[in-house]
């Protein structure tokens, strides 16, 4: 066990933990702020010109090194905040008390992104005092909104490009294939949240004196989502595939090697008898490749027990569409809300409310930063890394490379079982360990850069 300054690496990271920085729980506002306080504390204590950032949220926290003449600058995004922890029954311990079970820490922000930030920072603490300098300039950014949009970091970039200024982005926020498999990601896909919301009768009716003759919300709603994707899994919204280019032959036979991602093992990892990818695509390719539209919830009605024999006045509908590279999401939100009133049945009115999204991001696996981060993998993991696009979404990562005109490396360390969002989200220690001395070599391989 690493100890710096009297504390091990372990209570390093449950000490970051141990706050429930929940970014969208009002309640919590004060607890994201004492976390933005604690990393502050944390990057001076190590020398950097650290300080949290208000917003009208939470704080955006910026911290720099010394000055490295002649060394490329590195600016290192995470973010600190987390998501909620409902249901709470469903966790075996604390979600914001650290529980080391199995090889693996137990808590919300083990994996998304808490244990990612604190790999990074303890690489360059060790490189500082095994060296007494680090192999290249670094600039930490570390927001407290990804969670819910990063609403605040977006309007944070365009005054602080100064402050901001670097060579590459490094983000470890993405996926690993497998414990053994180290992943250099080269794409995030984009967002597009809406909700739907169909009503009807002026209130609640019951159901045997105007059932069959009035229009029922939740009915209508189901028949409209019903004409959003046929058989196959495609997307019958028109103009939803306009500007999305095919996947590159290349990107399907390397996709098609990473250990665990065909269709057999994705079933079993999810716990269905089978996948349901898009017609003409394997799940791997969908995952990483193609655009989706999702229903992430439905509610309606009466939802209580028993029966309560009503018509509704509405139902709401809450969908969120993965985005690839060509697609824009307020054009996506505009073609889902011409598609609901194109489609919408007599008797129903449908309203159609934009939520948080952004653009898809894709960059050069092959460019020098990119090589020296696959070879920073290689060195730590053994073994050489695959190159994929990520299936989830960092829409603030588009922002910040647009608006610093510099690419991200993408090195993840969240594994498929690590219940990310979920209860019991966990980190496995050896994954953290290797983060750090990942880190630890990137900095020096990309401190090789003239």
């Amino acid at each position: 066990m690493v100890y710096i300054g009297g504390m091990s690496r372990l209570d390093e990271l449950k000490a970051f933990l141990r706050f429930p920085s929940v970014s969208c729980q009002k309640a919590h506002d004060d607890d994201t702020a004492g976390c933005a306080d604690w990393l502050v504390a944390k990057l001076s204590s190590m020398g950097f010109d650290a300080a949290a950032h208000k917003t009208g949220r939470h704080p955006i926290v910026v911290a720099r090194g010394s000055e490295v003449p002649g060394k490329p600058r590195l600016l290192i995004y995470g973010h600190y905040d987390v998501m909620p922890v409902d249901p709470i029954e469903a966790w075996e311990s604390d979600p914001f008390e650290a529980e080391v079970r199995d090889g693996r820490i137990y808590a919300r922000g083990a994996s998304d992104d808490k244990g990612e930030i604190m790999a990074h920072i303890l690489a360059a603490e060790e490189l500082l005092r095994e060296d007494g300098a680090l192999p290249v300039n670094i600039t930490f950014l570390f927001e407290g909104e990804e969670e819910m949009g990063s609403r605040s970091l977006h309007d944070f970039l365009p005054g602080h490009r100064g402050l901001l200024a670097c060579d590459v982005i490094v983000v470890s926020d993405t996926g690993m294939a497998a414990p053994d498999v180290p992943t250099f990601s080269y794409g995030l896909k984009g967002l597009a949240c809406c909700e739907v919301e169909v009503s009807g009768p002026a209130m609640d009716l019951h159901s045997g004196m105007f059932g069959g003759a009035v229009a029922n919300p939740i009915t209508a709603l189901c028949e409209m989502i019903a004409t959003c994707r046929d058989s196959g899994g495609h997307v019958l919204i028109e103009g939803f595939y306009d500007g999305v280019d095919d996947i590159a032959s290349w990107e399907r036979v390397m996709w098609s090697r990473v250990p665990g991602m065909d269709d057999a093992s994705l079933a079993r990892l999810t716990g269905v008898s089978a996948l349901r990818p898009e017609e003409g695509y394997t799940g791997a390719e969908c995952i990483y490749a193609r655009p989706t539209f999702e229903l992430n919830g439905i509610s309606g009605g009466y939802e209580g027990d028993g029966s309560k024999t009503v018509i509704p006045t509405r139902a709401r509908a809450k969908i969120s569409c993965r985005l690839v590279p060509g697609q824009d999401p307020e054009r996506v939100n505009r073609l889902i809300r011409e598609h609901f009133e194109r489609v919408a049945p007599r008797g129903v009115t449908v309203k159609v409310t934009p939520q948080h999204g952004g653009e898809a991001y894709v960059c050069d696996p092959h460019s020098p930063f990119g090589k020296a981060a696959q070879q920073a993998l290689e060195e730590t993991f053994g073994n050489a890394p695959v190159l994929v696009r990520e299936g989830g979404s960092i829409p603030v990562i588009a922002e910040i490379s647009k608006v610093l005109g510099r690419d991200a490396l993408l090195l993840g360390l969240d594994l498929p079982d690590a219940r990310i969002h979920s209860p019991n989200e966990n980190m496995r220690l050896e994954i953290f360990e290797k983060g750090i001395e990942m880190s630890k070599n990137l900095l020096r391989r990309l401190g090789e850069i003239h």
